[in-house]
């Protein structure tokens, strides 16, 4: 594929749904057959026209994991530095996930994954490694735990 047809196929693309410039770079490549030249200069292009930030894709990626599916903070981070995205992109995003809401969905899936677990004699220990697998900070796991548990 050619530059400009590449580069017109990433835009349609950016227009439609948030991407990060490593993914972008990284389709621009593919598409012009392992050009890297090629591809710096389409995703060079790309963030001057607009068509990608990192800093809003880290925003909008923080705040869908959390609200949609209940990611945790320590999970969103992890993901978002494996994309690339600098650290000060990262703390602003997180910044941005309202805590009562977050810890209501901690809480939810807690209660959720609980209510199967109720019977089972590693009940405590399975809840704490579920909710830490969602990316929780280990103290806020063990009270909301606790709490479930009562």
């Amino acid at each position: 594929m050619e530059y400009s047809a590449c580069l017109s196929r990433l835009q349609r693309l950016c227009s439609r749904a948030e991407y990060c410039a490593q993914d972008m770079y990284r389709k621009a490549l593919k598409d012009l057959e392992g050009d890297s030249a090629a591809a710096a200069r389409v995703v060079t292009s790309l963030k001057e026209d607009k068509y990608i930030d990192d800093a809003r894709y880290a925003s909008c990626f923080a705040r869908e994991k959390s609200s949609l599916q209940g990611w945790g903070p320590v999970k969103i981070r992890f993901q978002l530095r494996g994309k690339g995205i600098s650290e000060e992109d990262i703390a602003v995003s997180l910044a941005e996930i309202e805590a009562p809401k977050a810890e209501a969905k901690l809480k939810r899936l807690v209660s959720e994954k609980y209510k199967t677990l109720v019977s089972d004699p590693q009940c405590k220990l399975k809840l704490l490694k579920y909710a830490l697998s969602r990316g929780y900070d280990y103290d806020e796991v063990a009270s909301v735990v606790d709490e479930v548990m009562g």
